[in-house]
């Protein structure tokens, strides 16, 4: 058997007064999502344990099935993985966003989208005036980057907000806190905070912002840890050999800690202008030589932190039409495929930030009966046959491992 998990970041939400009372999901035209939950079984995961930070990288890190007491690393090692950064053992790497504030609050988590040209730029200029034997600055996608902070000085014990869950709040109630009275810890805080404060003085003169609605004028920092070692995907599940396609490091970066191949689709952007028909094609073609293919498309989870309705309705049926419905049609027919739909997490468009509910899951497997539920959503979900599952218990249903 062979499987294709469909991974939709961000779709849960909560029902809408604008929308009669229906959630996003359930008010958007999604015949293909529908079709799977029709004819499959349904329920609900907990991607987002207590204890663990409400992100993308523990979801998706629960979604495969890893032990997150033993392995979660912190968000900021996983994309340095990604991105080829060589991580010491004195190393501590943090996710690095390109934000914009505003007279002293946290306005947007992601400076409006920046594009992926000024980021870079900015965040070499950063590097090239503000980088040390301390301190370097790494460039991803977009808003999303990287800081290395090296040293035995620097420490772990530290609290970081993450910039999502933060917009429209000052500033002073957001500084990064020690989690414990060592010296290491107070110096690590101290260290952020002004490197904060320069590369904010610095940003907000660069030429690159003059005449932007949402500049990119402070970085924000947040999710540290060290080397990630993580358990290969083929060792946990007989075997079985993965492939990951998305737009993103914190995806890519998982999928390269857990062995498995990671596809990089052109044009694919992590926004609603992504490729979807190279990512739809990219796992259709996957599946020839990969028993498992991951299919992650961000866009609705984007426009979600934006907290726009409209744009997120858009976004799912794209994601039904041009992902979901491309892959089901193509491979008509085969009886040697299994399918599971999900979202990570919920981020409700009137939050704009990630919750812990359980999200909707529905399958289509030779080995799992069909349930009476006819369409996708997460109040249809509650109702499956799955019930609610945790930990690895959805993965080894997929992949039909006891």
């Amino acid at each position: 058997m062979k499987s294709i998990l469909f991974l939709a970041d961000g779709m849960a939400d909560e029902p809408l007064a604008e929308l009669g009372g229906k959630t996003p999901l359930e008010y958007a035209k999604t015949p293909n999502m529908d079709k799977i939950a029709k004819n499959g079984a349904n329920g609900l995961f907990l991607s987002l344990p207590e204890g663990f930070p409400t992100s993308s990288d523990v979801a998706n890190m629960s979604i495969l099935g890893y032990d997150l007491s033993k392995y979660y690393p912190g968000r900021g090692p996983i994309e340095a993985v990604s991105q080829g950064i060589k991580l010491a053992p004195d190393d501590i790497a943090f996710r690095c966003n390109l934000v914009h504030t505003k007279d002293g609050v946290l306005v947007d988590y992601s400076a409006g989208h920046v594009l992926n040209e000024s980021a870079e730029a900015m965040m070499l200029d950063i590097q090239a005036h503000f980088g040390s034997d301390k301190v370097t600055f790494h460039s991803g996608v977009s808003y999303r980057n990287i800081m290395v902070l090296h040293g035995k000085e620097f420490s772990l014990n530290i609290e970081c907000q993450k910039p999502d869950s933060c917009q429209g709040m000052k500033l002073s109630e957001l500084d990064p806190m020690f989690t414990d009275n060592s010296f290491e810890a107070k110096i690590t805080v101290q260290f952020i905070k002004e490197i904060t404060t320069k590369t904010a003085e610095f940003l907000a003169k660069h030429h690159l912002n003059k005449g932007v609605k949402n500049p990119a004028n402070s970085i924000w920092v947040h999710s540290p840890g060290k080397s990630p070692a993580l358990p290969k995907f083929k060792d946990l599940y007989e075997g079985k050999k993965g492939a990951i396609i998305s737009a993103v490091d914190v995806i890519f970066g998982l999928g390269i800690c857990a062995g498995m191949d990671v596809i990089k689709v052109p044009g694919a952007t992590g926004f609603i202008d992504t490729n979807y028909k190279g990512k739809a094609d990219a796992a259709v073609s996957a599946l020839e030589d990969h028993d498992f293919v991951y299919l992650h498309v961000e866009a609705i989870d984007e426009c979600s932190h934006m907290g726009d309705l409209k744009l997120k309705l858009k976004a799912i049926e794209d994601y039904d039409s041009k992902i979901v419905g491309p892959v089901l049609s193509a491979l008509e027919g085969r009886n040697d495929i299994s399918f599971a739909l999900l979202p990570d997490h919920p981020v409700p468009v009137k939050l704009k930030k990630h919750t812990r509910t359980p999200v909707p899951v529905a399958i289509i497997s030779p080995y799992v009966s069909p349930d009476s539920i006819t369409s996708y959503s997460e109040k249809e979900a509650e109702k499956g046959s799955l019930g609610l599952m945790k930990n690895n218990e959805l993965i080894k249903l997929l992949l039909n491992i006891k």
